[in-house]
Order: structure tokens, then C-alpha cells, then sequence
């Protein structure tokens, strides 16, 4: 009897704390997952390193509460077309996928069009610390159905190995990642609901050998067309909080970035090399598509900074700054371009864009086609294109521009280059003032302009830092005082002098080579004939 009772004593307890710890279990309601192809086994439970399943399919899932984890373990390589629908966490306890142990960075990968990793109406994911690669698909598609997304965060993540190759047309942005040939998409063009990406945090991430980058778009109007017949009808709805920083983007045939539908946006510290490979002509050097580098689409009160785009061979666009239908308040500072087919085309619609901002940018060398302030009578309104410097620009038009500040700027054109601008800027309300023009004939719009000699530190066009000025350069001090919250130039220096460039400190002590009486005659003798020469042949075209 003794024997009997002690049993069923032992046994109640044991049920007793098996049932404590199912209810334990049920409050905190998170789990880590451990997934290792190299020595995993699918009949295990998963649920530590011991126990580690070895694919995604061996995984033994009943929900997904917040914070629950899954590992793959490095150096490993796991099939993958995973697609979560209504899956969230929460800020403080996100669902996270991510690695463990020693080794390269585990790769999820797929070999069919599709995409890696689908997050369907999902909010708080946080993906770290993994590669991705699919050679005919593509990485990760954020998308909305029923209600917003909230707080996803892509951090330290190489996408590579993407379809890369030669196209003759745009890639198609209307559904999902693989047929856009992306990196990562958000949403899409058209946009499929009403409901935002909000707080998307991307960051410390490489994207090489992938066609496409960081895709971001949203609702521009309804679901089914991103486009309205007339202006009245844009009803955006737009996603907040987008952050990209720290990313190194290289070696792609198309776009790094879209800021498609945001408001407040920030891209910042981000290398674009050698993006938009495909020249987009056919045989006969007619223009089939246009890509660029970074740019904005319909977004407002966002920001690209600290940037380097370098590059860019698309022969329709390859520019750094991009405004494209109705952005506004948006602006690019602090951007080093260099190596580009232009500097700047902007791609107004309807009534134009406002508030618009250039400034504090090095450009150099990216002279292989026309840089335009506003394709289109639309216009770019109230634009801010000021303290840039730029080196041997290709032909630069200031054409329909309205309400426009365009101040302190050095533009050094290569040759035959000419600047083109609207004569009746007054009555369309601009302002040109305290420029620097060289190898270009001065404009008769900028009557405090320089025609000079620039007066920069170096020769060596490799290094940013040529572009500083002498504290002998006539450009120090010459340009006007504007009221903005910058407090450093384009090479961090504090701002203490009212220059003209994207300099803006007293000067550095070294002399440079100043420009003989006679070359300077004879230059601006050239530029006048080669000005005069142009506008003819424009005319006669």
C-alpha cells in the first residue's frame, strides 16, 4: 500500500508540473528554432542546437507569437520560399529570423521565381545577419492586404545572385520582388491596397549582382492605377518612417533605390557603384527604358544624404538627382556623384513640383548627357539649388523652372558644354545669383556671377578633397548668406564662410595656379563663339 500510495503521490506531481508548465509555456508563448543543414535532422524537435531540425520544412510550427525566434546556423544553405500572412510581433518582442554559430552568413535561397521571403500584412519582423540569393526570383516582398504593416527591420543582410542580366524594357513593379528582380519590394506599382509600410527599417545591408535594390512603393490613388486623369483625383496614401542607412549597393543592372509614396524618408550614409548597367538602347541607339540610381517617386518631405552614386551607364536617365511625379519637399545634400550620364533630370507632372532642394553636392565627370532642372512645361516650383560644385558637367539646362533660388553654385562645364536657362526667368519669378561659371559663358541672368578661375586645392580628380578652396580662391566669401539649419559643408568642415561651392570654411593655405590675362581672354572669347555656335544650331535643328 505504501508503494501504491507513493506512485500516485509522484504521479500527481508530475502532472501537476507538467500542467505548470504548459501554462507557463502558454503566458510567455515564445519559442527559438535552431536550423542547421549541416548536421540538423528533421525529425528532431528543433528547439535547441542539439535538437536542430535540418530544413525549414522539418520546422514543427503551431502559432507564432511574439518573439519567437528562428536560427539558421552559419555556414549552412536552406531552401526557402517562405510566405507569412497576419504574422506580427511586437515592438519589443518582434518574430526574428536570423543565425547563430561560427562561419559565413547562412544563405536562404530559392531556385524558382519566386521570392525568398514574403511578409503578407505582417508587422515587427526583424530579419538579421543572413544571406539571400535567388537566381530567378527574388529576396524579400513587404506587402499590405487587409490592414498596415508596422516596424520590419532588414539589418546586415547580403542579397546577391539576383537575375542580373540584359533586359529590353522596365521590370515589372506590379507584383512582388521576383519579377521585379529585387533585392526587396514594398507594396507595389499599382499598389494592391490602401494600407501603408510604415517604420521599414533597412540597414547595413549589400546588394550586389541583383538587377534591382531597395524597391519602395505605395498607394498614389486607388488600388487598381497608380496614375489619375487630372490632378484633383491624387489621394495618396503614403508610408511613413521608411529608413535606409549604412547599405552598399554595387554591380547591378538596374535601380539601387526607389522612395516611391513616402513622406519623411530618410536614406542616408549609402553607396550606389556602378548601378543602372543596362544602357537601355537597342541596336540602333534608340532609348528603350530609363533607370537611375536613387530616386524619388510621389514622395514628399524626404531626404537622400551622405550618398555616393557613382557610375550610372542607363543613357536615358543614369542621373543622381531624380524628382519624378509630383514629389515635393524632398531634398539630396551632401551627395558625391561622380562618373555618371548626368547630374540631374527631373520628371515633373501635373502641376509641377514645390519645395524642392539641391545642395551641398560634388559632382564630377557626370558628362555623358544633358542635365535638366524639369522635363516639361509642369515645371520644377520653388526650387532650392544651391552651394553645389560641379566638374566637367556635360550640357546643363535650367529651363522651366518657376519661384526658383539658384545661388552659389560653382559649374565648370567640359568642352563645348553650354548652359542653357529661360530668358524670361524674372517674370517666371527666379533668382540666379552669385555663381561661379568656368570653361561656359557667363549667363546674362546672373549678373553677380563669377567667371573665374575656381581656385581649388588639388588636381587630382580621385580625390574629393581637390575640391576644397584656397583661402586665395576669389570664391571665398563671395556668396550669399542663406538662413538653413546646416551647420557643416560637403566635407564636414564647419561652416564659417559664406562661399560659393560645397566649401565652406576660411580656406586651406596653399597657393594654386591662377589664369593668365591672355588665357582668360581667350577662354571666354571660346566660350562666347561655342555659346553662340549652339544656339544656333538649335535653332536651325
Amino acid at each position: 500500500m505504501k508503494t501504491k500510495a507513493l506512485l500516485s503521490l509522484i504521479l500527481t506531481i508530475t502532472l501537476l508540473l507538467t500542467n505548470f508548465t504548459f501554462i507557463s509555456f502558454a503566458v510567455d508563448g515564445s519559442k527559438t528554432y535552431y536550423i542547421d543543414s549541416i548536421d540538423g535532422d528533421d525529425s528532431n524537435t528543433g528547439l535547441s542546437e542539439s535538437e536542430a531540425v535540418k530544413t525549414i520544412a522539418g520546422l514543427k510550427i503551431s502559432d507564432y507569437n511574439p518573439g519567437t525566434t528562428f536560427l539558421f546556423r552559419n555556414g549552412g544553405k536552406y531552401e526557402s520560399v517562405v510566405y507569412l500572412n497576419d504574422v506580427s510581433g511586437t515592438k519589443e518582442k518582434p518574430i526574428v529570423i536570423s543565425s547563430y554559430g561560427d562561419g559565413e552568413k547562412a544563405i536562404l535561397y530559392t531556385n524558382e521565381a519566386k521570392e525568398v521571403l514574403t511578409f503578407m500584412d505582417c508587422s515587427y519582423i526583424t530579419v538579421s545577419d543572413i544571406a539571400i540569393t535567388a537566381p530567378n526570383g527574388g529576396g524579400i516582398w513587404i506587402n499590405t492586404n487587409t490592414k498596415k504593416s508596422e516596424g520590419i527591420i532588414l539589418d546586415n543582410i547580403y542579397f546577391y545572385d539576383m537575375p542580373n542580366g540584359k533586359v529590353t524594357a522596365r521590370d515589372d513593379f506590379s507584383s512582388g520582388a521576383a519579377k521585379a528582380r529585387a533585392a526587396v519590394m514594398v507594396k507595389s506599382l499599382p499598389a494592391t491596397s490602401r494600407f501603408p509600410v510604415n517604420n521599414l527599417t533597412i540597414t547595413n545591408c549589400e546588394v550586389y549582382d541583383v538587377a534591382n535594390g531597395f524597391i519602395i512603393w505605395g498607394s498614389w490613388n486607388e488600388a487598381e492605377t497608380p496614375w489619375c486623369e487630372t490632378e484633383e483625383e491624387i489621394d495618396p496614401v503614403f508610408n511613413t518612417g521608411l529608413l535606409i542607412q549604412d547599405c552598399y549597393l554595387h554591380d547591378m543592372d538596374a535601380e539601387a533605390m526607389v522612395i516611391g509614396m513616402c513622406d519623411g524618408a530618410l536614406v542616408t550614409d549609402c553607396r550606389a557603384i556602378d548601378c543602372c548597367q543596362g544602357e537601355g538602347v537597342d541596336e540602333n541607339g534608340e532609348i528603350l527604358y530609363f533607370t537611375a540610381a536613387m530616386w524619388f517617386w510621389g514622395s514628399v518631405n524626404s531626404t537622400i544624404q551622405y550618398c555616393e552614386i557613382a557610375g550610372q551607364k542607363n543613357v536615358g536617365d543614369g542621373m543622381t538627382v531624380d524628382f519624378d511625379s509630383y514629389t515635393h519637399n524632398c531634398t539630396y545634400q551632401y551627395i558625391y556623384s561622380h562618373d555618371n550620364m548626368r547630374f540631374m533630370c527631373n520628371n515633373p507632372n501635373y502641376s509641377g513640383h514645390h519645395g524642392n532642394t539641391v545642395r551641398y553636392c560634388l559632382s564630377i565627370n557626370d558628362n555623358g548627357g544633358r542635365n535638366t532642372t524639369a522635363v516639361g512645361s509642369a515645371g520644377e516650383h520653388e526650387l532650392n539649388f544651391y552651394n553645389n560644385t560641379i566638374i566637367n558637367s556635360g550640357e546643363f539646362h535650367f529651363k522651366n523652372i518657376y519661384n526658383s533660388y539658384i545661388a552659389n553654385n560653382v559649374f565648370v562645364m567640359n568642352d563645348k558644354s553650354t548652359f542653357a536657362y529661360d530668358l524670361d526667368n524674372k517674370k517666371r519669378g527666379n533668382t540666379f545669383e552669385n555663381n561661379c561659371y568656368y570653361n561656359v559663358m557667363k549667363p546674362i541672368i546672373d549678373t553677380k556671377s563669377i567667371n573665374e578661375l575656381p581656385g581649388f586645392t588639388g588636381d587630382d580628380v580621385a580625390k574629393i578633397k581637390s575640391y576644397e578652396l584656397s583661402k586665395y580662391s576669389p570664391l571665398i566669401g563671395k556668396g550669399t548668406k542663406i538662413d538653413d539649419e546646416l551647420k557643416t559643408d560637403f566635407f564636414g568642415n564647419e561652416i564659417t564662410s559664406n562661399n560659393i561651392g560645397c566649401y565652406g570654411g576660411n580656406g586651406v593655405d596653399v597657393e594654386y595656379e591662377k589664369e593668365g590675362f591672355f588665357e582668360k581672354i581667350g577662354r571666354k572669347l571660346r566660350n562666347t563663339f561655342e555659346t553662340i555656335a549652339h544656339e544656333i544650331a538649335v535653332i536651325f535643328d
